[in-house]
């Protein structure tokens, strides 16, 4: 199965100048946890509700703080065309629960979460992929910045 066949393509898009609480607002509105950056028609980082929580309110900054100063920089992706087990298997080494998915033209066109795996994963893949989502620490951890 490919990665197209099970993400999520209504995907919002939020700028790096926008305010936190906007992207605070567009998840709970949505019921999500996550929202691609994109400037200047580039995918430029993520922001979670672990960001804002952990990043922003934790450290004392305000609901006007721009999204770019807490956002997570590094992105981590796959293409659409990509095969649904590899990319689970990836997000687990990677230690990741969302990746946004690009077309070979690199432009957005979903999100592939790990609820999404279970559309084209056996029960052994989905589990070692959130066994290595779920290992305590790694280079996406919100105290590895």
């Amino acid at each position: 199965m490919k990665v197209h066949e099970a993400m999520t393509s209504d995907v919002l898009l939020v700028s790096p100048q926008q305010p936190i609480s906007e992207a605070a607002r567009m998840m709970a509105d949505r019921d999500i946890g996550a929202l691609p950056v994109g400037e200047n028609d580039r995918l430029v980082g993520m922001i979670t509700d672990r960001d804002i929580a952990v990043r922003a309110v934790a450290e004392g900054f305000g609901p006007d703080t721009k999204i770019a100063e807490v956002m997570s920089r590094e992105v981590k992706y796959c293409f659409e065309d990509d095969d649904l087990d590899d990319v689970a298997s990836n997000m687990g080494k990677i230690q990741v629960r969302r990746l946004p998915v690009l077309s070979r033209e690199k432009r957005l066109v979903g999100i592939v979460a790990v609820s999404d795996l279970v559309q084209g994963q056996d029960a052994r893949g989905i589990g070692k992929a959130v066994a290595g989502i779920s290992t305590p620490g790694g280079a996406h951890s919100q105290t590895a910045h």
